[in-house]
C-alpha cells in the first residue's frame, strides 16, 4: 500500500511542490523585514520553485497516462499541458507584482502567496476525475481568488469587486454542487468512470432529472471561465481589482475552469445520446452568446482593463467551439489557444500596468502618442493587439485558424459565421487602441518610468513566442499531439 501511494506521488510531485511552496511562503512572510530587502528574496524563491515545477510537469509529457488515488486524479497529457501554462502564467503576474504601484507593497507577498493557492485550484481541477475533486478544485480556486481581487482594500471600486465576485461564486458554487447532488441521487456514484456506464441506461424522468442537474453542474464551470450568462462578474471585478490581479485571473482561473469543462464534455457527451446533442447544442448557444456579448460590449468601453475583460470574455467564446467537436484535434487547438492566448494576455496587461502606474489611470487616453515615447513598447503592443484579432502572421491567427478547422470539418457553418463576425468586431476595438498609441497626440514626451530596460527585455522575451508560435506552430502541435484525454 505504501509503495503504491509512493508511485503515486511521483506524478503529484509539480502540486506536493506547489504546497510546499505557500508554505513556506507563509512562514517566511510571517517574518519577513522590510529593511533587510526580505521581500525581494521571497519574490526570487517564489519565482525559481515555479520554474523548477516544469521540470517534472515536462516530465509527466512523456509519461503513459494514470489514473491516481482511488480514480480521484488523472495525470495525462492534457492535464500537464493545462498546468504548465497555469505555472507560466502564474510566474507572469506574479513578476508583473513586483514592479506594480497597483498592490500594495505590505501585500505584494500576500498576492504570491494566494496566487500558488489558486494555481493548487486549477491544478487539482485540470486532473479531477470525480465530482468531489471537481468541486474541491473550484472552491480552492475560488475562495482565494475572492481575497485577491479586494486587495486594494482602501478603494471602494477593489472592495465591491470582492464582494461581487464572493457573491456570485457562492451562489454558483451552490447551484453547482445541488446539481452534482441529484447526479449523485440518480447515479448512485461521483465517479467519471462509473457515471458513464449509469448515463446509458436512464430513460423517462430520470434522464430528464440528470439533464437538469448537468446543466446546474455547468453554473460553477461557467462562472470560473465568465461565459454567457454567468460572465456579469466579470468586468467589475477586472476594473476593481489589482492589474496583476487581473492579468492572473484572465489566465489560471480561466484555463483551470476551461480544462474541467473540457474532460466533462469528452468523458460524459463522447457519444450519440439525447443528453449528449443537448449538451453540445448548449455549448453552440453558449459560444455564440459569449463572443457576441463580449464582443460587441468591449465597443464601447474606454477603461483598458475593462476592455481586456470583455475581450477575455469573448476569446472564451472561441475556445469553447474546440469543446463542441469531442474529439482530440478540438483539444489541440484549445491548448495551442490556450498558450497563445497566455503570452499575449500578459503583454497586454504588462504594457498596461507599467502606463497605469505613470499616470494613475487605466484610461486608453494613456496610450496616446506612445510610439513617440516608446516606440519598442507602443510596436509590441500593436502587434500583441493584432495578434489578439487573428490577424496574420501572429500566433493569435493561428490560433483562431485552429479552431475555425476543427468546426468546419464537423459542418458547423452556422457557429462558424458567428466567430467570423465576432473576429472582424473584435478587430475594430483593438485597432481603436492601435490608432490611439500611434496617431494619438502624446500630452507630454516624459518617458514612462515602468519601462526600465529589464522590463522591457521581459516583455520583448514574452512577444518571441507570439511571433514565433504563428511561425512555427505546427511543432507546438506536434508537442500536444499526443495531449489527449484519458477516459477510463
Amino acid at each position: 500500500m505504501i509503495q503504491q501511494l509512493l508511485g503515486f506521488l511521483s506524478y503529484y510531485i509539480p502540486e506536493l511542490m506547489c504546497v510546499v511552496l505557500m508554505t513556506t511562503l507563509l512562514m517566511a512572510e510571517a517574518a519577513v523585514k522590510e529593511e533587510h530587502g526580505s521581500r525581494d528574496k521571497i519574490y526570487t524563491y517564489a519565482l525559481a520553485v515555479l520554474a523548477l515545477t516544469l521540470i517534472p510537469l515536462f516530465q509527466n509529457l512523456s509519461k503513459p497516462p494514470v489514473i491516481i488515488f482511488h480514480n480521484a486524479v488523472t495525470i495525462d497529457a492534457f492535464s500537464t499541458m493545462i498546468k504548465i501554462i497555469m505555472v507560466l502564467g502564474t510566474m507572469g503576474s506574479i513578476f508583473l507584482s513586483r514592479s506594480s504601484k497597483d498592490i500594495y507593497t505590505n501585500l505584494k507577498s500576500e498576492f504570491a502567496i494566494m496566487a500558488v493557492g489558486v494555481l493548487i485550484g486549477g491544478m487539482l481541477l485540470a486532473s479531477a476525475n470525480n465530482m468531489l475533486t471537481l468541486y474541491l478544485g473550484i472552491e480552492t480556486l475560488s475562495i482565494l481568488s475572492y481575497v485577491m481581487s479586494s486587495l486594494k482594500r482602501d478603494e471602494a471600486t477593489s472592495a465591491e469587486a470582492g464582494m461581487k465576485y464572493a457573491l456570485y461564486g457562492g451562489l454558483t458554487a451552490g447551484v453547482m454542487l445541488y446539481g452534482i447532488s441529484h447526479l449523485y441521487g440518480v447515479l448512485g456514484t461521483i465517479q467519471f468512470s462509473e457515471m458513464i456506464g449509469g448515463l446509458g441506461s436512464l430513460e423517462g424522468t430520470n434522464m430528464m432529472i440528470v439533464m437538469v442537474s448537468f446543466l446546474l453542474f455547468f453554473a460553477g464551470i461557467g462562472y470560473k471561465i465568465s461565459c454567457f450568462p454567468f460572465h456579469m462578474w466579470s468586468p467589475d471585478v477586472y476594473q476593481g481589482a489589482p492589474i496583476p490581479v487581473t492579468s492572473f485571473f484572465s489566465i489560471v482561473p480561466k484555463l483551470g475552469g476551461l480544462a474541467a469543462l473540457v474532460r466533462v464534455s469528452m468523458v460524459f457527451f463522447n457519444h450519440e445520446t439525447i443528453i449528449s446533442v443537448s449538451w453540445i447544442g448548449l455549448m453552440l448557444v453558449i459560444s455564440a452568446m459569449t463572443m457576441t456579448v463580449g464582443n460587441v460590449t468591449a465597443i464601447g468601453q474606454t477603461s483598458v482593463k475593462r476592455m481586456l475583460a470583455f475581450s477575455s470574455i469573448g476569446h472564451i467564446g472561441m475556445m469553447i467551439l474546440g469543446v463542441v467537436v469531442l474529439n482530440d484535434v478540438g483539444v489541440r487547438a484549445i491548448l495551442f489557444y490556450g498558450i497563445v492566448y497566455m503570452f499575449m494576455t500578459l503583454i497586454a496587461f504588462y504594457i498596461t500596468s507599467h502606463l497605469s502606474d505613470m499616470y494613475g489611470t487605466d484610461s486608453i487616453d494613456v496610450f496616446k502618442g506612445l510610439i513617440y515615447k516608446h516606440p519598442l513598447m507602443a510596436i509590441i503592443m500593436a502587434s500583441v493587439l493584432f495578434s489578439l484579432a487573428g490577424m496574420p502572421p501572429f500566433s493569435g491567427f493561428i490560433a483562431k485558424f485552429n479552431i475555425f478547422s476543427v468546426i468546419i470539418e464537423k459542418k458547423y457553418y452556422g457557429i462558424a459565421l458567428v466567430a467570423a463576425v465576432n473576429s472582424v468586431i473584435a478587430l475594430y476595438y483593438y485597432m481603436k487602441l492601435a490608432k490611439t498609441m500611434i496617431f494619438g497626440e502624446m500630452k507630454s514626451d516624459e518617458k514612462v518610468a515602468g519601462f526600465t530596460t529589464a522590463n522591457q527585455a521581459v516583455i520583448v522575451a514574452l512577444f518571441i513566442p507570439v511571433v514565433f508560435l504563428g511561425i512555427f506552430w505546427e511543432k507546438v502541435m506536434i508537442m500536444s499531439g499526443n495531449a489527449a484525454i484519458f477516459i477510463k
